[in-house]
């Protein structure tokens, strides 16, 4: 009986044995690589700015009391702080990033010059002041990503408001002045930075072009109407910070 036993188990073991050496080795699956994420641009944002710009002003005569007289007046500039905001829309092709944007600013960009050689009653006695109180920015982009690093260029029209007025060089006292809307061209460039999903700063340049402008000076309780032109630039740098709606700043593979 035992025999029969001891013979039972061994076949029933080298039986489990040929088994498992006829079973197939399973074969090795390597890890897929790991995929690094790219920050994409594309969507619609909103964003404030800030910072500092000067315009050059340059001025001319052209009537007195409307009689024709022309004179030059002379330049100077008119600096000052601006803010403001921005809201636009960017589509990102492979490493090509591409938007469009509307910026409006408050500014207070101040300057003055004596008029030479133009004067009221003595050379000297007559003072030019340019203050430019806010501008408009409308504009396509198109940039260069490295993952979260988005250089750009930017161009496309721009609106200011002025206001010019002539006042007497000793008391500063008003003798006329123009308020005024008028539109031009503006070219810029900029480098933003993606810190955090949604999120987005960088430094802006932009410069406006401005062509000369004849404005018509209505004169204050104690002086005189008159025609005046104005050629006027306008330079500008600015720091911007951008939310951007619309799922993770991590959003292609």
């Amino acid at each position: 009986m035992k025999k029969l036993l001891i013979i039972g188990a061994t076949a029933a073991l080298v039986s489990g044995s040929a088994n498992a050496a006829d079973m197939a080795a399973r074969p090795y699956t390597k890890a897929p690589p790991a995929i690094a994420a790219v920050y994409d641009w594309s969507g619609f944002y909103i964003g404030a700015n800030g910072g500092y710009a000067t315009s050059r002003n340059c001025w001319n005569f052209e009537s007195f009391i409307g009689a024709p007289f022309t004179a030059g007046q002379g330049c100077h500039d008119a600096d000052g702080a601006t803010a403001g905001g921005q809201i636009g829309y960017r589509w990102q092709s492979a490493a090509f990033v591409f938007g469009l944007e509307a910026q409006g600013n408050w500014a207070d960009l101040n300057g003055s010059s004596i008029s030479s050689p133009a004067f009221v009653l003595a050379p000297g006695d007559l003072t030019i002041n340019s203050r430019l109180r806010a501008f408009g920015l409308f504009t396509g982009q198109v940039g260069y990503a490295w993952n979260n690093v988005l250089l750009y260029a930017k161009g496309g029209a721009a609106v200011v408001d002025n206001r010019f007025f002539h006042t007497t060089t000793v008391g500063n006292v008003l003798i006329n002045s123009s308020d005024n809307t008028n539109w031009g061209a503006t070219v810029g460039a900029g480098l933003e930075f993606g810190f955090a999903p949604n999120w987005s700063m960088g430094v802006e340049y932009n410069h406006i072009f401005l062509e000369r402008e004849t404005y018509s000076f209505a004169a204050a309780p104690l002086g005189v109407p008159t025609t005046n032109s104005i050629r006027q630039d306008v330079d500008m740098v600015t720091a911007r910070i951008n939310y951007r709606f619309g799922g993770s700043g991590i959003g292609r593979y």
